[in-house]
């Protein structure tokens, strides 16, 4: 079992994440939204589970910094070329995915 966890490493719920499957002695691949976006197909993915506006983090400030709030933009496009405007953690495992801290949700997971 390997869990897959798009975050960011000063984003205190990824590190909640990471820590809540460390703990539990679960295999994770953590990818770092600051430096490396998602894939397409990664994306593709989440999107059938998030719709894309639910994906971009609106309280960031790096969001309120490009003023974001009163402009007209493609989601997609300004999550591809700004990945720090994801929301965090998403976590992933085979077909599965969650956004934000879940650790009820994860629980289930481990437990099939």
């Amino acid at each position: 079992m390997v869990i897959q966890i798009f975050g960011k490493k000063n984003c205190n719920d990824s590190k909640k994440a990471v820590r809540f499957f460390k703990e539990r002695k679960v295999d994770i691949q953590f990818v770092d939204l600051n430096k490396f976006g998602i894939s397409k197909g990664e994306l593709k993915a989440i999107k059938q589970k998030f719709p894309l506006e639910d994906l971009l983090d609106t309280d960031s400030k790096e969001y309120k910094k490009k003023n974001l709030q009163y402009m007209a933009y493609d989601t997609e496009e300004l999550l591809s070329e700004s990945p720090s405007l994801y929301k965090t953690p998403i976590v992933r495992f085979k077909n599965k995915v969650t956004l934000g801290y879940n650790p009820d949700i994860w629980e289930e997971w481990l437990k099939k």
